[in-house]
């Protein structure tokens, strides 16, 4: 079968979006394992430009100050939105965050890093933008492809903007956890679209029909979903010992870590079981792709739990910290690729059995 050229295009667009934005995300886990979430004070700018300084002579004697009255202004404005509708718990964190009038130090070193992680950013707006070119001849074909990438690229605009917010509030937990969903979102989004435009040009794997199969897998999903975000707020507690213990002594912060550690480290376990059964009967239905991803799942989470070991009995190794992160969302990504597939696969049978309704 040939598949038309917008096809190709997009898929081919598509598919680096996707993995431009899992290089965000493991960008993001370097930045917040070495500290440099506050390496550039303000956003989009950098000390007030668009290339850092390299040195602190280039700063001005009294530049913490300045820095912290700007992000104190900007998130008094937030606190009073967020106020407005509603949100009045969320509006007394801003301020209650025990690290919201520090200044860090300037660290040459941690201001690249932030500004690489900027950078990289930005591409992926680019990327997106795109898809949403690219998906244009979709708008007569099949325009709901057409409108998750623009969906995802409206998306990304507002990820931006949390991303500023995120700086302003000095890593509040609660802004941390919601750009890391936002991701997780656009990532489903950017996959369902590619998968979806090529349903015309693909050859589609049939297997039997499991109806209980479908909630499990979105169960293993949505469960993944919730130790990620789990995994931010540990993350949160790592940071605040870390930052008690002057970044010394690094052996001693677990133990200091409280019932969230706990839970999370638990509940990768049951994550273990829950996709072993799933990726069982995956296997035992099919003989081809599905069977890989059955198989890919299962890779993906051990390698996860492994990486959880080495964080939790080897002091926390920083260069484990973003491997664990990215390792998690791409197990995510690949959950859902197999619910799309899955669904896919079955469409035939499900109409089949219930001839008046279009899948």
């Amino acid at each position: 079968m040939i598949v038309p050229a917008f096809v190709r295009r997009f898929r081919f667009i598509g598919i680096v979006t996707v993995v431009a934005v899992y290089v965000l995300i493991m960008v993001g886990g370097i930045v917040r394992s070495t500290g440099s979430g506050m390496g550039c004070p303000d956003w989009p700018k950098c000390f007030g430009t668009w290339i850092p300084p390299t040195q602190a002579s280039q700063l001005p004697a009294n530049y913490k100050e300045i820095y912290t009255a700007q992000r104190v202004a900007k998130n008094q404005k937030l606190a009073k939105t967020l106020q407005r509708f509603g949100f009045k718990q969320v509006a007394s964190e801003i301020f209650a965050h025990p690290t919201q009038y520090i200044e860090t130090d300037f660290n040459v070193t941690k201001t690249w890093i932030e500004y690489v992680n900027r950078l990289v950013g930005a591409l992926i707006g680019v990327f997106v933008f795109l898809t949403v070119l690219f998906a244009l001849p979709y708008w007569q074909r099949d325009r709901a492809v057409f409108w998750l990438a623009f969906s995802s690229f409206l998306l990304t605009g507002v990820q931006g903007y949390l991303g500023s917010l995120v700086v302003s509030t000095n890593l509040l937990p609660i802004m941390v956890t919601i750009h890391m969903g936002l991701a997780l979102v656009i990532v489903a989004m950017l996959i369902y679209a590619v998968i979806r435009s090529q349903r015309e040009n693909a050859n589609v794997e049939m297997v039997s029909l499991q109806p209980r199969l479908t909630p499990w897998l979105w169960l293993i999903t949505l469960l993944t979903f919730v130790q990620i975000v789990l995994g931010t707020q540990v993350r949160e507690e790592v940071d605040i010992v870390a930052f008690a213990a002057n970044y010394l002594n690094r052996v001693g912060w677990i133990e200091q870590l409280g019932a969230v550690f706990k839970f999370h480290r638990t509940f990768s376990a049951v994550l273990l079981l829950l996709n072993a059964y799933v990726a069982y009967q995956l296997y035992s239905i099919s003989v081809g792709r599905l069977r890989s991803m059955a198989l890919v799942n299962m890779g993906v989470i051990s390698l996860e739990i492994l990486a959880g070991i080495v964080l939790a009995y080897f002091a926390l190794p920083a260069a484990v910290q973003p491997i664990h992160l990215t390792l998690a969302t791409v197990l995510f990504g690949t959950q859902f690729l197999t619910i799309v597939l899955y669904s896919r696969a079955t469409k035939l049978q499900r109409q089949a059995a219930y001839p008046g309704v279009v899948a």
